[in-house]
């Protein structure tokens, strides 16, 4: 028998090699030894698969200041119940936002002793703030947010190609950028088809948008991610960029990879987000983008409110869906029908978010890693029932659809997570803690 804190059987343990019978042995919150099923007593959880715990890196929370649209704690339970043990949360739509040192301490605060898994924070670029990222890099955060376009909120408004530039030129940071082109986006009154709301923000926007971006990665060597990339016309111009070897990176969401605009009742505005949902064309694109590697991460891109902000039409409702607890079982029902393996779906949902932001011992089963787990039954079925999720609002596009994959165990470290607020506020690795004004009480994984 082995011994440790906890020992997790299954025959298909993921790991980066592929599937295969194995026991996991923690100790003290890490992966010891990965070993022969057959040798190890503990926990058996029998055909369900066993995978790392998923890394979303597109979290937006909320609080403080529009904690009734989220909150740490409903948002990391419902990630524990999704099988997500680390969120990085965006800067926007809290207020204050985190442009700054001191609005990052606010934010952390809040955070403390409500997280159920572990939360680590981007920054925010702004107009006006180019002289204050390199003390919030230092400071912690992840990288860095911007937009090209107006992001909804007054409090966090968009950069334009030379503010982004002198932004990027100030710090040596990732920035992950929301691109669609605003000369190209229209504001109609009234939009109760979603077919008049998507014609409003074209796949042009994207393209565009997208375009002036890589331009100004090339002119200043900056790191560039594409945020929740929708239109698969963007695709060729990202893998040029790859093939110049210029640092870029893109990802997408569980929303454009299974739904379809064609199918969007009139004002469901539960399907509402920006960029929008696109057509089967784009659909099938962005999984061609995920097969050939130019697309890496896939994340949820978790934005609710309030159901009053979700009233109305596609005009005039917030845009934006949760679906943090349900990004796995979405991802992996479209996943399985296109061919894609398990192994496929814990690279896009768990190890490349991870490297994406620096974190090597999060998103893999070795020894060595975060004893982050998820015993994840990829057979079994289940009816979205909206009441029935952890996060704030009872709102989600998915409600009535039956997915395959059930969440049935996490573990963060090693101790059952959903139950108990266990999370840690993580830091960058490298971030200069003993740098004065950082706080140093707070957790590094």
């Amino acid at each position: 028998m082995l011994t440790g804190d906890l020992v997790v059987r299954s025959r298909r343990v993921v790991t980066g090699d592929g599937e295969r019978p194995a026991a996991v042995v923690v100790r003290d919150g890490r992966i010891t030894a990965v070993e022969d099923y057959h040798r190890a007593d503990g926990v058996d959880v029998g055909d369900c698969a066993l995978l790392p715990g998923l890394v979303d890196t597109h979290v937006h929370v909320n609080e403080p200041g529009r904690t009734e649209w989220e909150g740490f704690a409903t948002a990391t339970r419902a990630a524990a119940a999704g099988g997500v043990t680390t969120i990085i949360d965006m800067p926007l739509n809290s207020v204050p936002p985190t442009v700054d040192v001191p609005s990052l301490r606010v934010k952390q605060s809040a955070a403390a002793g409500k997280c159920h898994v572990d939360v680590g924070f981007w920054g925010g670029a702004v107009p006006g703030n180019a002289g204050r990222l390199a003390d919030l890099h230092a400071a912690g955060v992840f990288g860095f947010k911007a937009f090209t376009i107006d992001s909804g909120v007054p409090e966090f408004p968009p950069l334009d190609d030379t503010q982004l530039s002198e932004a990027m030129t100030a710090v040596g940071a990732l920035f992950v950028v929301h691109a669609e082109d605003a000369a190209l986006v229209t504001a109609p009154e009234r939009a109760r088809s979603f077919a008049e709301f998507v014609a409003s923000r074209p796949a042009a926007a994207e393209v565009n948008a997208i375009a002036r971006a890589i331009a100004v990665a090339r002119r200043t060597g900056a790191r560039l991610h594409i945020l929740h990339l929708a239109a698969g016309d963007a695709l060729p111009m990202i893998e040029a960029a790859q093939r110049d070897g210029l640092p870029v990176t893109a990802e997408t969401c569980p929303h454009y990879l299974t739904l379809d605009a064609g199918e969007v009742p009139d004002a469901a505005t539960e399907y509402k987000c920006c960029p929008p949902i696109r057509d089967r064309t784009h659909q099938d694109a962005l999984w061609q983008g995920l097969r050939d590697g130019v697309i890496t991460c896939v994340v949820s891109d978790h934005s609710p409110c309030t159901p009053a902000l979700k009233a109305g039409d596609f005009a005039s409702a917030w845009g934006g869906i949760a679906s943090v607890q349900l990004a796995l079982p979405v991802v992996w029902t479209a996943a399985r029908a296109r061919g894609f393996t398990l192994a496929d779906v814990v690279r896009w949902q768990a190890r490349n978010p991870a490297d994406l932001v620096g974190l090597p011992d999060k998103g893999r089963i070795e020894v060595g890693a975060a004893a982050d787990l998820v015993a994840f039954d990829p057979e079994a079925t289940f009816t979205v029932d909206a009441t029935t999720l952890h996060h704030r609002h009872p709102i989600s596009p998915y409600h009535g659809r039956r997915l395959h994959g059930v969440v049935r165990h996490t573990w963060l470290r090693g101790v059952p997570a959903g139950q108990a607020t266990i999370g840690r506020l993580l830091s960058r690795p490298g971030a200069d803690l003993s740098r004065p004004g950082n706080d140093t009480s707070t957790t590094r994984p």
